[in-house]
């Protein structure tokens, strides 16, 4: 069971911290979604807490960022860009954090390896690409208890490269 102040990845909203408890109808948890410009509260049930997870720790985060660089691309295609985006938005949804900066890391390349033959990528690869990326930084944000900016610049440092 968490605890009100604790930091939690909701599958839907993302990153949100427990507010309170709410016992009618059903007890659930009083959550506040973060990196939202105009956030409400959402309730989720404590009988489905098994949904939730906690944000990583501190230590977590620092390993998951040093091996960032050796991380696997993920070659999962389909026969269409519809089924592809949603595989993978159902990955960031379902996902780690480190499921969210591999899928970053795939669209980043593949967006790259488009415009290096003189093509437009998919606009679809840039939905994808910017909604991992939101969901890794919020989630490296909180464990490193630093804003979302000072984590695109730790990646960019040391990899040369903007986390987007």
């Amino acid at each position: 069971m968490y605890s009100v102040g604790d930091y939690i990845v909701h599958p839907g909203q993302g990153v949100c911290r427990v507010e309170g408890l709410v016992s009618e109808p059903v007890e659930a948890y009083r959550l506040l979604p973060i990196g939202i410009h105009h956030p409400t509260f959402i309730r989720f049930p404590v009988a489905n807490a098994g949904k939730l997870r906690p944000v990583l720790t501190y230590k977590e985060a620092m390993e998951l960022i040093e091996e960032y660089p050796d991380m696997q691309v993920d070659n999962y295609t389909d026969k269409s860009n519809a089924l592809e985006e949603e595989h993978f938005k159902q990955e960031i949804r379902q996902g780690t954090c480190r499921d969210s900066m591999r899928i970053v890391k795939t669209f980043r390349l593949r967006i790259a390896q488009t415009r290096a033959r003189n093509k437009k990528p998919p606009v679809a690869y840039e939905r994808i690409l910017k909604q991992a990326s939101q969901r890794s930084l919020e989630e490296l944000s909180v464990a490193l208890e630093m804003p979302v900016e000072d984590v695109r610049l730790l990646f960019e440092q040391r990899f040369d490269e903007p986390e987007n």
